[in-house]
This record gives structure tokens, C-alpha cells and sequence, in this order.
């Protein structure tokens, strides 16, 4: 079931539109908590947002170009604001349609169903992995911490998604081996250590100083 988050403070408007999306079989979330926008969106990793322009405390242009820093899941902005140039300021911001309000229910149904289908026919599925305060974002291979965020080389990536999904487990060399390489038999054990400083420098640059730790002769572990 795909899920749909809504960030939407007219209550009449929202619970509507919940109503008709659940009628379709998706899951739906409602946020209500407006400074909260992005805590909410990676705790439950919806498929698509949609989106108010007018907020209380920050608008949707805001929250549009939060959650662009982590992800690149669709967001349809709903809102009265119609004029060219909020629509326009909408795509700038990373927008992927706008719709006007009012709507017909059965429209927005059809744009977020062509959204979706568009979107996840041609890649994987999109996920969010966190440990603590640090968000592992698997479709586009980055590290987000506390506004800051680092690129990920293919087998930092690699080696960051085995560690996520086992936060409190060892880890050890010789599973990362083959996770990383197969159990080629080519590959020196050294190289490991190369890729796994490599990442750890990065992670340091934005405040992440010891997030992975060494357990001498066993492997490693998230910190």
C-alpha cells in the first residue's frame, strides 16, 4: 500500500481529502504538528507529499526545500494561491505539479495515481534509513545530520546501508567483504580499511566523529 503524507492546515480541507485517499486504498498521514514537518515525513517515508503553500510558522516553499535536501519523492502543492508566480516559485522550489483549490477530488486522484505510476515503474522503491539523528537516504545515495549532508560513494553506501539496518550489531570485516565485493577473492583485505577511513572522514565533516566504531578483532558497530 502506498502511502501519501499531507501537510495541509485547513481540518476540513485535509480530513476530505484523507476520506477520498483511503477510499483508494492508500495510507494516509495527516501532519498536524507544523514545526515538525520533517521529523514527521522521515518517520513515516511516505511515496508522496501533498503539500499547502500558506502554513502557520514557515511556509510550503520552506518545507518543500527541506525535504529536497533528503529525498527526491513527488510533492504536489495544493493551495489558492494561484497566481503564475506562486506556481512558478512552486517548481523552482522542487514542486512536481500544483494543483488549485477548490479541486474535484476525482482530479487530484488521477495527478497523484500518474505521479506515482511515472515515478516508481522506472526505479526503486524509495527509503530513509535513521540511527539516532542521522538519516541514511538509500535512493540517492546521502547522509543527512542535523541540516548538514555528505555524498556517498557506491560502496560507502553499501557499507553505511549493512551497518543501518544491524545498528546494534558487530559487523564483521570479512561480512563487509563479501558484502561489498562477493567473496572475490582478488580484492585485499586492506582495501576495506581504505573505503571504510574514506567514510569516516566524511562523516566527521559534518559532526559525525566516531559514528562508526572499531571492536578490535571483531568488526564494526554504529556508535
Amino acid at each position: 500500500m502506498q502511502k501519501i503524507m499531507i501537510v495541509e492546515d485547513d481540518i476540513t480541507i485535509s480530513s476530505m481529502i484523507k476520506e477520498h485517499l483511503e477510499k483508494w486504498n492508500y495510507e494516509v498521514f495527516d501532519s498536524k504538528i507544523f514545526n515538525n514537518i520533517i521529523e514527521d515525513f522521515i518517520h513515516y517515508s511516505p511515496d508522496l507529499v501533498l503539500l499547502d503553500i500558506y502554513l502557520p510558522l514557515y511556509n510550503g516553499y520552506h518545507w518543500c526545500e527541506k525535504i529536497r535536501q533528503i529525498s527526491q519523492i513527488p510533492i504536489i502543492f495544493i493551495s489558492s494561491a494561484n497566481e503564475n508566480m506562486n506556481i512558478i516559485m512552486a517548481m523552482n522550489m522542487g514542486g512536481d505539479d500544483f494543483i488549485t483549490k477548490p479541486f474535484d477530488l476525482n482530479v487530484l486522484i488521477s495527478k497523484i495515481q500518474a505521479i506515482l505510476r511515472r515515478t516508481y515503474s522506472f526505479s526503486k522503491e524509495f527509503h530513509i534509513l535513521s540511527y539516532q539523528d542521522v538519516y541514511l537516504n538509500l535512493l540517492d545515495a546521502t547522509v543527512s545530520y542535523r541540516d548538514q549532508i555528505i555524498n556517498l560513494t557506491k560502496n560507502e553506501l553499501k557499507i553505511l546501508q549493512l551497518l543501518f539496518e544491524r545498528p546494534q550489531t558487530i559487523i564483521s570485516r570479512d561480512e563487509l567483504m563479501n558484502h561489498l565485493w562477493q567473496n572475490n577473492q582478488f580484492v585485499d583485505d586492506n582495501t576495506l580499511s581504505v573505503n571504510m577511513n574514506r567514510l569516516r572522514k566524511k562523516l566527521e565533516e559534518i559532526g559525525l566523529k566516531s559514528f562508526i566504531v572499531t571492536k578490535k578483532g571483531l568488526g564494526y558497530i554504529l556508535c
